[in-house]
């Protein structure tokens, strides 16, 4: 079954429209369909949260709420679930939600522009935590700016809700949200729209008859890059086939010493998995954009992208990582340090598309990540490191460094690795590796960083891994 239409659920019923614009942003949809204007534009790139909303999801019968950037979301991705906007907080009858009468009470808005986004995410926040402590607080408008308040009020404010009913209306009317999500059928979407196709396939074989019919189309995995060539770069894409709805590509499992994670698995689900077996892996993704861009982007969206500065992709470089690469009904294992070959150019094939990436545990090694950037949260990399280091009797038996930022692609240092493998383990062979680094890379200057500060830093973090491990011991600010 297909449908030309998508369904969501809004204001306690469901809507539908018909053939919409694969490139229209949820935003301006909101904004100039739906007439609601509390929902702001401020960046157009998923940076300020002025934008953001909230989508009820329906999983195992439980809806989760995710707090997204809606000005990098297109409106297709609404598609099965409930659209939740900051008009939709405040009762009928005036009376305010509970987290914006904590807004008011503790001063959390000055000029007003960034409060509805801070409304919204501090909602998801309600609605998924039981109680609200500095780390989800924090964690939660990581992804929102302010330049009025210096956030303490609205910190504050959401501190207040410990203390507040967590019966709103939306926990009222849960059930008769679960029976109209249930009624949207889950059906392959074709939408067509003058010039533009979106397909938004079920399952995998129906993706593969899609990848047959339409071969010169764009893949959308979570889509958090590939939307700001729309709001950035003003650019059209025509073909879209999003992989989004394929839920034989969500899953993370162990198996065989290894963790084999799902395409269409989002950076949140990931980062809540992976921290018991890699804790700096974690804390990077904590620093990954924000809250809203987890909710949605993928690791097989970062590493297909193939940005220099994708997070991800020196740890996985570090951990030995592998991309399973499917093409109608072959698949292929591939070791990521091969998949990269040039600045954004990668080894997948026309009809190719990443079905997992399998990431072995190394139960026995020392690992370190380390994120550079000019703030702490919702930031792009100057310059990202990673450490994978076997010692054994104080001899180094094996080491994997990645870095990016460093070159036209996340690589390894590879000369930096040779002059330290079977060396023992003191400061001074990682003195003499740090001189290797310069062979390794010849990074540039850009608007993050100069070519001469980010050799310096790549330098100064291998130190650190070395200090870090010799003093047992973290070097980090928080």
């Amino acid at each position: 079954m297909t449908s030309n239409k998508i369904k969501f659920v809004w204001e306690n019923k469901v809507c539908s429209i018909n053939n919409p614009d694969p490139n229209e942003t949820i935003l301006n949809y909101v904004r100039l369909k739906l007439k609601k204007t509390g929902t702001k534009e401020g960046c157009a790139e998923g940076g300020c949260g002025a934008c953001t909303i909230v989508l009820g999801e329906l999983e195992n019968n439980k809806i989760i709420y995710k707090a997204i950037n809606s000005c990098i979301s297109f409106v297709p991705s609404l598609e099965g679930k409930q659209l939740i906007l900051v008009e939709d907080l405040a009762l009928k009858n005036g009376k305010l939600h509970s987290i914006q009468d904590a807004m008011i009470k503790y001063h959390g808005s000055q000029c007003g522009f960034c409060t509805p986004g801070f409304v919204m995410s501090l909602f998801a926040m309600y609605k998924n935590f039981s109680t609200y402590k500095d780390e989800n607080i924090k964690d939660s408008i990581s992804g929102n700016l302010c330049r009025c308040t210096g956030y303490r009020s609205i910190v504050d404010a959401a501190k207040s809700l410990n203390n507040v009913s967590r019966s709103d209306q939306f926990h009222q009317n849960i059930k008769k949200t679960l029976n109209l999500l249930k009624k949207i059928h889950s059906e392959n979407l074709i939408l067509k729209n003058g010039n533009k196709k979106y397909f938004s396939p079920k399952n995998i074989n129906d993706l593969k008859k899609v990848i047959q019919d339409n071969p010169n189309s764009t893949f959308l995995s979570g889509g958090t890059d590939l939307s700001l060539n729309v709001t950035k770069e003003r650019k059209e894409i025509n073909n879209i086939i999003s992989l989004n709805s394929i839920k034989e590509l969500k899953f993370i499992k162990e198996k065989n010493g290894n963790i084999e994670v799902g395409a269409s698995t989002s950076l949140k689900e990931f980062e809540l998995f992976i921290k018991k077996y890699y804790p700096d892996f974690n804390s990077i993704l904590k620093r990954y954009g924000s809250v809203q861009i987890r909710n949605v982007g993928t690791i097989a969206g970062n590493i297909a992208t193939a940005s220099p500065i994708g997070d991800t992709l020196p740890i996985l470089l570090s951990l030995d990582a592998k991309i399973v690469l499917q093409k109608k009904s072959k698949k292929t294992v591939l070791p990521l340090k091969k998949f990269f070959i040039s600045y954004r150019k990668t080894r997948l094939k026309k009809g190719q598309f990443i079905y997992s990436i399998i990431i072995p545990i190394f139960k026995k090694n020392i690992f370190k990540a380390y994120k550079i950037s000019k703030r702490i949260d919702d930031d792009i990399s100057s310059v990202c490191a990673s450490f994978n280091l076997k010692i054994v009797n104080k001899k180094i038996k094996n080491i994997k460094i990645a870095y990016g930022g460093m070159a036209p692609i996340p690589k390894r240092a590879i000369n930096c690795e040779k002059t330290l493998v079977n060396l023992s383990f003191s400061e001074e062979n990682f003195k003499k590796a740090i001189k290797e680094l310069e062979k390794d890379f010849v990074p540039i200057d850009d608007m993050r960083a100069s070519k001469n500060y980010r050799m310096e830093i790549a330098k100064n973090l291998l130190m650190k891994c070395f200090l870090e491990i010799k003093n047992r011991k973290l070097i980090r600010l928080n």
